[in-house]
């Protein structure tokens, strides 16, 4: 098999992660809302753990912790579930960047269809936003304003903590998608004045399918959100279903190791960069975004006159690599995230992206380096 490197898609299972989840598959496998026995009594308990395994990571009480399919839920909800209290409010204008995943901005322009009215801020080739862009566009009838943690594509960490801090004072709710930088820069995510916050298992070396919004108090008010689904009142009220205690035992047990381990994992990806990054810099590749503000285990690079696609099939067989998100992948069109970047097309059309993690061996950059090199000859 290829060496993995598209950890940014999705990424492989913490051993410890799996042996929980094979406990609450295999023994433990009562329902968490069957409180008349002792297995859905452990349940329970599992799920209330990893409410407050997750809560602590993210500096957040545990009963702020709902769980979700995945992020892609928890974006909806947090965003079209305040539909009903922007109408009520009259509060109907809406923040956001151009470079959110599509989680994020196709909920926006469904609430934009409905009436409300969405202001989407820019951002220059850093492909990091300015707080005072994103604070500049805030109104007094703003309900909503919504920026990412860190960018899926480039790595590049936006400025939640300045946003979160000009906010005070305002009315508006402030929802963060943390999916690719949650458990792997640890403060942002954590500021108080984040009302509302997205994360994923599978990118934090858990399971596929389970997912949190953390909805955090102000004083003693919950974020007013109206459920997307009814039936069956869990989660209170706004997530109906059983819960799947094995997955939701394995974000937990995530979360906790991602606490256990940041320093270990954030030195292995560090060195991996430095290593990267001295194998192919005399190929003298264009490196996408603000690298003075970028998680670690990241690199967006454009190798001149090699299309990615082209790079991507000739190195198949030695890394797993991609040129932008999982998620819009089945389809070949222009990155809307280096395209508000304002990127060359050509740069555009050359940019792979290269994700590693603490669960492989170091990768050969060297001999990567010189398979590129080959490409770029012929180009």
């Amino acid at each position: 098999m290829p060496t993995y490197l598209d950890n940014n898609a999705t990424t492989p299972l913490e051993p410890e992660v799996r042996d929980v989840m094979l406990r609450y598959f295999d023994v433990e496998y009562g329902n968490a809302d069957s409180r008349t026995h002792e297995y859905g009594a452990r349940a329970n308990k599992a799920v209330q753990l990893a409410r407050e395994q997750i809560a602590e990571l993210a500096g957040a009480d545990p009963t702020e912790v709902l769980f979700t399919s995945g992020a892609t839920e928890a974006n909806n909800l947090a965003i079209l579930g305040l539909a009903d209290h922007g109408h009520r409010s009259g509060r109907k204008h809406l923040v956001t960047t151009a470079i959110e995943h599509k989680a994020v901005l196709e909920p926006m322009r469904a609430l934009e269809a409905h009436g409300f009215e969405l202001s989407i801020v820019g951002v220059g080739d850093s492909g990091r936003v300015s707080s005072k862009d994103v604070l500049a566009a805030v109104r007094e009838d703003t309900l909503l304003v919504s920026v990412m943690h860190a960018n899926n594509e480039t790595g590049v960490l936006q400025p939640i903590g300045e946003i979160a801090e000009g906010l005070q004072g305002h009315t508006a709710y402030f929802h963060v998608d943390a999916v690719q930088g949650f458990g792997k820069e640890l403060e942002g995510p954590r500021h108080a004045r984040i009302d509302m916050l997205s994360a994923s298992a599978h990118k934090l070396f858990g399971p596929k399918g389970v997912g949190t919004l953390i909805a955090r108090r102000r004083g003693y008010e919950r974020p007013p959100l109206k459920p997307l689904t009814h039936g069956g009142g869990q989660e209170r009220g706004l997530r109906p279903g059983t819960l799947p205690v094995p997955l939701i035992a394995g974000f937990g047990m995530a979360a906790a190791i991602a606490l256990r381990d940041y320093r270990v994992r954030k030195e292995f990806c560090s060195m991996e960069r430095r290593r990267a990054l001295e194998a192919l810099g005399p190929l003298e590749p264009t490196v996408i975004g603000d690298q003075s503000n970028a998680l670690d285990h990241v690199l967006a690079l454009g190798f001149k006159g090699v299309d990615s696609e082209a790079l991507m099939l000739a190195l198949r067989d030695q890394v797993a690599i991609s040129n932008g998100s999982a998620c819009t992948s089945a389809r070949r069109e222009a990155s809307h995230v280096l395209t508000a970047m304002g990127l060359d097309p050509d740069v555009i059309e050359a940019v792979a992206r290269f994700s590693w993690s603490h669960l492989q061996p170091p990768t050969a950059w060297e001999e990567l380096a010189k398979q590129i090199k080959d490409l770029t000859v012929f180009a």
